[in-house]
């Protein structure tokens, strides 16, 4: 899960070293302070500061100036400010630093603890879901908190003395700084805009109704018929859309007719909910049975009027954007949600990731993989294919056997919450490092699918928040929960290991999925199940190849919705939905159909991170390229201490995080490669 910090310290930015500083966007048209009060300010402070400190100061009197407001104080209130609070020498500035940072964490951290405790009744297994939950849960500790550092001055003396960089200037000058003044700069972070609470609130209530709408929305399969009225799964199998309806039609690879039926089945029921024509009744509502074929509904066997879903996928989608889109004037720096995503939050630029994945999405090893894994399959391609779970080990394990394994080992949560060190021991941790880090771990019945929650100051815990069923974990689940324990190991390193509380995390969300995808992988291992699969290392490649591919087109979707929608944005609900469905086609058709030999399915907007967490998708691809290159570092070294080396790094920019990490940036190469190599080799 993004956590809800990012919102609030959106990248990495600079610092200065003794060299020139660019705008940076300081000063706003809107300021109301006179270009000759900055003069003033700048003439008095620079004999102060120094040649060195000289751009940093200008650049730090020039941001504030660009968010004073008239109810701040008058120019000379501001100039006063500037000349009382400006800490010129070294000495001065790192025990300001030192002092906010400790204040932050204390801030930052009882935040998280509030808005993780008021979203119980909301994420958790703990009784009937209450109306009031989901008020409770949209409330936001932060939303004021902007609002409150400029009342006291606090914002302003934080950005004179820790100014913001944009992305630009990270890159040409990041590689010369110090760990210091990289924590200098994630202190600048904190400020470049001043968003009214009222904004942050609206957009809190919004991400809190899109997430409850995608919680909620389960498919209960047990009574999905066919034309013959015949039902194919368990009676009370009931499936979270879009994560569990992908995980069962992947379980089902390699079961014969019956598995690629249901799989069928599966996939209709996906288009359904893409286009919304799915009957409002059937979901969550286990009251009525329901082909998805010809889209009837019935009740003890009796046919029913079905009425469609009203659009509200598309409806929370909308709502979602017209809340961003409310931020931009307040965000001079990224003055759009999509810029904010990227250059604020993966620190990538758009154009640079949607390269990435268009140059792998065309290459010609899709094709041939495509072609191997029809040959695996024996049946030309499906367009749910993109979910072809293979190559794989647990592929051809048993399904009965591993859930029963699972259960036994972890009928309930404390279990799960028991064996975190023996698990950790198994990725190479030393038992003290183990029990260390599993004792800032605790684990949460979920409702959903589960999630991980990071704690955000020393003394708190991350939450693994895993669905356990009555009968235990199902190895599904399971899988997942090792996901999301990877996320709750790395926010441990990368909070407790980091040695400045503003470097703490990972520079974007790509990388705590790379860590986590990692831990996933090894799954069967910690189960003490031996693989012995031929040609292990060449099947993992083609396994992150395909899912790359298949995750990359979804993320294309998204980025083209989302600048769809800045080009309309007093869009209808039902003009979003038509362009989502005819968008998803163009991506399919562009990548997809040469290699499926199947046009204009919209399949690909399926995803629900594209209704709950907007322009989240493109981490996880990203991520797997991250995934991918870390882990063919980690080949023939300890994985656990290079894991403490890597990630308590903390939040340097992307490319010089990986740098540090592999020598090399983010790239596709590394894996074309191997890919070439793995066709070689896996030939059946």
């Amino acid at each position: 899960m993004k956590n809800i910090l990012f919102l609030l310290i959106p990248a990495a930015l600079l610092l200065g070293q003794c060299k020139p500083a660019g705008n940076g966007q300081e000063k706003s048209v809107a300021s109301v302070i006179p270009q000759a009060t900055i003069d003033s300010v700048i003439a008095y402070l620079s004999p102060r500061a120094g040649e060195c400190e000289k751009p940093r100061m200008e650049k730090g009197v020039k941001q504030c100036a660009a968010m004073w407001t008239r109810a701040d104080g008058t120019s000379t209130d501001f100039a006063n400010l500037c000349k009382t609070y400006f800490a010129a020498d070294d000495a001065g500035r790192e025990a300001l630093f030192n002092r906010l940072s400790a204040n932050w964490e204390s801030l930052f951290g009882h935040f998280n603890m509030i808005s993780l405790d008021l979203k119980r009744g909301m994420h958790l297994d703990i009784g009937e879901m209450l109306p009031v939950d989901e008020i409770f849960g949209a409330y936001d500790p932060y939303a004021h908190f902007n609002d409150d550092m400029f009342t006291s001055k606090m914002a302003f003396i934080t950005a004179l003395n820790f100014p913001f960089y944009t992305l630009k200037e990270k890159e040409e000058l990041g590689p010369k700084w110090s760990r210091l003044q990289w924590a200098y700069v994630r202190m600048g972070d904190l400020f470049n805009s001043r968003v009214p609470a009222e904004v942050n609130v609206k957009i809190s209530e919004a991400l809190t109704e899109a997430d409850n709408y995608i919680s909620r929305y389960n498919i209960y399969v047990g009574n999905l018929v066919d034309e013959q009225g015949k039902t194919h799964f368990d009676k009370d199998m009931k499936l979270l859309s879009h994560w569990n309806l992908r995980d069962e039609l992947k379980a089902n690879y390699n079961k014969g007719d019956e598995g690629l039926l249901k799989q069928k089945m599966i996939y209709q029921v996906m288009l359904r909910i893409i286009q919304q024509d799915i009957p409002d009744s059937v979901i969550n509502n286990p009251a009525f049975q329901w082909n998805p074929f010809t889209n009837k509904m019935f009740r003890d066997g009796k046919e029913v009027k079905a009425t469609p879903e009203p659009d509200t996928r598309y409806a929370t989608l909308l709502k979602l954007f017209r809340q961003m889109k409310a931020m931009d004037p307040y965000t001079p720096a990224n003055p759009n949600f999509i810029q904010r995503s990227f250059d604020g939050g993966m620190e990538l630029p758009q154009e640079q990731v949607e390269k990435l994945f268009t140059d792998l999405c065309s290459s010609p090893q899709v094709r041939q993989v495509g072609e191997l894994i029809s040959k695996r399959l024996g049946r030309p391609l499906q367009p749910f294919d993109i979910w072809y779970d293979g190559f794989k080990p647990r592929s051809n394990m048993n399904a009965e056997l591993l859930d029963k394994t699972t259960r036994a080992k972890y009928p309930n949560t404390q279990a799960l919450e028991a064996d975190i060190p023996n698990i950790l021991q198994k990725m190479g941790f030393t038992p003290d490092k183990a029990r260390e880090i599993a004792s800032h771990i605790t684990v949460d019945p979920a409702r959903g699918s589960g999630h991980a929650w990071g704690a955000q100051m020393k003394g708190d815990k991350a939450h693994l928040r895993t669905r356990i069923g009555k009968a235990g974990m199902d190895y599904k689940g399971y899988n997942i929960a090792i996901h999301e324990l990877g996320h709750n190991v790395e926010q441990t390193i990368s909070l407790y290991f980091v040695d400045h509380y503003m470097m703490q995390g990972v520079p974007n969300t790509a990388f705590t999925e790379a860590f986590a995808f990692t831990f996933q992988k090894h799954d069967l291992e910690l189960l003490g199940m031996k693989d012995n699969t031929p040609n292990k290392e060449e099947l993992a490649a083609l396994d992150n190849f395909w899912g790359s591919y298949e995750i990359m087109g979804v993320s294309l979707l998204d980025m083209k919705v989302w600048k769809w929608l800045y080009e309309h944005p007093d869009a209808t609900k039902e003009q979003l939905k038509e362009t989502v469905v005819k968008a998803a086609i163009e991506v399919w058709n562009q990548y997809y159909a040469p290699v499926f030999g199947v046009k204009d399915t919209p399949i690909l907007a399926i995803y629900s991170h594209m209704i709950d967490n907007p322009l989240y998708l493109p981490n996880y691809p990203v991520g797997h390229l991250i995934d991918f290159q870390l882990d063919r570092y980690f080949k023939g070294k300890n994985f656990a201490d290079e894991a403490i080396r890597i990630y308590s790094t903390g939040r340097m920019i992307p490319q010089l995080w990986m740098k540090n990490a592999v020598g090399s940036e983010i790239s596709i190469q590394p894996l074309l490669s191997a890919v070439n190599e793995a066709l070689k080799v896996v030939t059946q």
